[in-house]
């Protein structure tokens, strides 16, 4: 029996987690994040409570009333300008929290499964396997790395799943995506300026989550790459999109990252190299097209999306 914590339940990754392991027969949940529960409507069962993974307190509050086997550590500040531009929050929240949660780790005997990201590298050198050595390119992945360098350092035992460019539609998330941007800016007869230089692996939501029960499930140590297996420009992605929900090819336009300004400088080529999950955990994510179909239906089911 697994008895599992997840933090940033509310989130994208979060909520995929709640519902692929809520009715798991052999997984005693507990869903936590800063605030009230959104997913009360959605899955009425779920157990929630919540914490702030900034405060050292409440975490061990929660984690020895609860006592969980696994901590699967999801919540982070991910919008990356942001974290350019409010550098103090970013350390808060992507490595301090990671440090207060192996503390809790540490002293309760928890398995901690950190996500992580393709934005520690500095892609020049994508895709990359497990091995390659880190350099990010903007203060997100600075901090993604040295929660890293926390979590391999820490006495408990401990797996880092990384993973690129997620992707999914749930309850009552602010945040678009890919698929859905593209949609919705050809239906409305935009023009999208969309990179040609870069290259990703994109996850579905889904994925990710069965990624990180998969390495609950196996109590799997180490670092894990958790991604889609076809490494893709966003402008195949978006002529994939355009292609599914049969709008107009045109107007998509290519562009270089260096058309765009923004705070954040972005690593060019990343993707993973996914073969070690795949052998060792039994990972096997969706196709890209297999993710927009997924991602339509679970849209068209939802007002407004």
């Amino acid at each position: 029996m697994k008895r599992i914590l997840i933090t940033g339940a509310n989130g994208l990754l979060g909520q995929k987690l709640a519902q692929l392991l809520l009715p798991q027969q052999d997984v005693v949940l507990l869903a936590t994040s800063r605030g009230e529960n959104k997913l009360a409507q959605v899955l009425p069962t779920l157990p929630f409570q919540s914490m702030d993974v900034t405060n050292p307190q409440q975490i061990d509050e929660v984690v020895s009333a609860f006592r969980p086997t696994h901590i699967i550590h999801t919540a982070a500040m991910t919008n990356v300008d942001e974290c350019e531009s409010n550098q103090a929050g970013a350390l808060l929240l992507n490595r301090d929290a990671v440090a207060n949660l192996v503390a809790a780790c540490e002293k309760y005997n928890v398995h901690l499964i950190h996500v992580s990201t393709d934005f520690i590298f500095d892609g020049e050198n994508g895709p990359y396997t497990e091995e390659a050595k880190a350099r990010p390119v903007n203060f997100y992945g600075e901090t993604k790395l040295q929660a890293e360098e926390i979590v391999k350092k820490a006495r408990c035992k401990w797996a880092i799943l990384r993973t690129v460019l997620v992707y999914g539609v749930v309850h009552d998330y602010g945040r678009s995506n890919i698929v859905l941007w593209v949609r919705d800016s050809l239906q409305a007869g935009k023009v999208i300026k969309v990179v040609t230089d870069q290259l990703r692996t994109p996850t579905l939501a889904e994925d990710l989550a069965m990624g990180c029960w998969l390495a609950a499930k196996h109590d799997a140590q180490g670092i894990y790459n958790i991604s889609g297996s076809e490494t893709l420009t966003p402008y195949d992605m978006a002529l994939q999109v355009a292609d599914h929900f049969g709008l107009d090819k045109a107007l998509i336009d290519k562009a270089s990252a260096a058309t765009f300004s923004q705070p954040a400088r972005r690593p060019l080529r990343t993707g993973f190299d996914i073969s070690k999950a795949q052998n060792e955990l039994g990972y096997q994510p969706h196709t890209f097209r297999e993710g927009i179909r997924l991602v339509a239906t679970q849209a068209a089911a939802q007002p407004g999306l």
